[in-house]
């Protein structure tokens, strides 16, 4: 016990004085492979074999597609879409930006990703209808963070490859509470801009624009169509999904809108690597959740919780809370490989679906993007709006009670979100 007290505090102490994550966390682990006097060889195995499975390649090409269906003018139709569906409502501008940001989280599989392709649009077009910035900024980032929950999601690949769940069957699971958040942040939106008076001086809804940018936008409405019906029809798996959606990305922007060129197919690649640069983090992570079989940490966190209460609810609120807590200071990638293999063991002998517990776990990594001092949306709204974090913070707290009464809702009624699955599948036996 004396060596897990030290193991926290070296850890805790790196990450405050500003370590990168991947760094303290390795430094972690070589101090504890030292103290039970493991080879240093465990590290370079680890390192070897995180980054073997084939499915981890689905992430890199989920993010080359989403930037190259961004760029290639996919995200400014689906923004047309939702805007002609929307109409001349109070707030109609912030609601378009989350409906497009539910559209475009289909094809991205990032949160970040999301809010950068729809707030660098809906951004600017809100402030020059008068929205009080930080508000629209709030926006943008509350719901790029959906990018990460409607499939395909990147978070959910790592959930799968980390606890040997069925990504197709994540994948589902992420689809209604999806819808339902999307509806939670545009009820939010609307109170805020009605009492705000934001918005509301554009045409009303008709079917005429609505067909014209549906028709003019059915290449992009066509993408998640061909991943997710590939998928589940059969005809692909999610990696081999990723890679037609690359094709589909460049054959779309390149010839049938003509916006990509060169220099942005390069510019994509180059982002490309610098997002899934993250990927770096897998070696050290995974080498520090074996080694806390040795310590038998799963086991000690579960006799500590039942100890006190072994009721699901609390337990999972308990969970959640301290998810959330921690996707304040770290990455969404390291929580999860991190934390999976200590709460997972625990609420499967509650029997809690570990399916159910993927989607729970990346909305509490969504909530964990629009909270400081991390905050990854906030960063990119940050960027796009010219203010600061600190103003998006606040005026994001109300979305973020939307996400929380999502969470809950998902809690108490598992069903939301493992209906679709066991409807295409039956239910699963673990």
């Amino acid at each position: 016990m004396n060596e897990l007290v030290l193991l926290g505090i070296v850890f805790i102490l790196l990450t405050v004085l500003g370590m990168p994550l991947f760094a303290a966390v390795g430094l972690t682990t070589a101090l504890a492979l030292f103290l039970i006097d493991i080879p240093y060889t465990l590290m370079a195995q680890t390192g070897y074999t995180s980054l073997t499975p084939f499915p981890l390649l689905t992430i890199p090409l989920f993010v080359l597609a989403g930037r190259l269906m961004e760029v290639g003018g996919m995200a400014n139709r689906l923004i047309s879409i939702a805007t002609s569906l929307v109409g001349a409502y109070r707030g109609s501008l912030g609601l378009v930006t989350c409906f497009a940001c539910m559209l475009f989280a289909a094809l991205s599989g990032s949160g970040p990703a999301t809010t950068a392709a729809i707030g660098s649009v809906t951004i600017p077009a809100m402030k020059r209808q008068g929205y009080d910035v930080p508000f629209a900024a709030a926006i943008a980032a509350s719901a790029g963070a959906l990018g990460s929950l409607i499939p395909p999601s990147n978070l959910m690949i790592i959930y799968g490859l980390v606890s040997e769940t069925s990504i197709p069957r994540l994948f589902l699971a992420g689809v209604i509470p999806g819808i339902i958040i999307t509806g939670f942040l545009m009820i939010t939106t609307y109170i805020i801009a009605r009492r705000r008076g934001y918005g509301g001086d554009g045409d009303r809804f008709t079917w005429g624009p609505f067909l014209r940018a549906g028709w003019e936008g059915k290449w992009a409405i066509g993408a998640p169509v061909l991943i997710l019906g590939g998928i589940y029809g059969g005809a692909f798996t999610p990696t081999e999904a990723a890679s037609v959606a690359v094709f589909y990305a460049l054959f779309v922007g390149t010839f049938v809108y003509g916006e990509l060129t060169f220099l942005k197919i390069v510019e994509c690649l180059r982002f490309t690597a610098l997002m899934t640069g993250l990927l770096i983090l897998l070696t050290p992570t995974l080498a520090f959740g074996q080694l806390s079989a040795f310590y038998d940490v799963p086991a000690a966190v579960e006799s500590a919780i039942t100890a006190w209460t072994d009721n699901v609810f609390l337990v999972m609120i308990l969970i959640g809370i301290f998810y959330i807590i921690v996707g304040t200071f770290m990455e969404s990638l390291a929580q999860i490989i991190l934390f999976t293999a200590v709460f997972l063991p625990l609420v499967t002998h509650l029997g809690v679906d570990p399916v159910l517990f993927g989607v729970f776990t990346v909305i509490t990594c969504e909530i964990g993007f629009l909270t400081p001092p991390l905050g990854g949306n906030l960063n990119v709204a940050s960027r796009i709006s010219g203010i600061t974090i600190e103003q998006i913070s606040i005026a994001v707290l109300p979305f973020i009670l939307a996400y929380s009464l999502g969470l809950v809702i998902l809690i108490f009624v598992p069903e939301v979100s493992l209906w679709l699955p066991n409807l295409f599948y039956g239910e699963a036996r673990y």
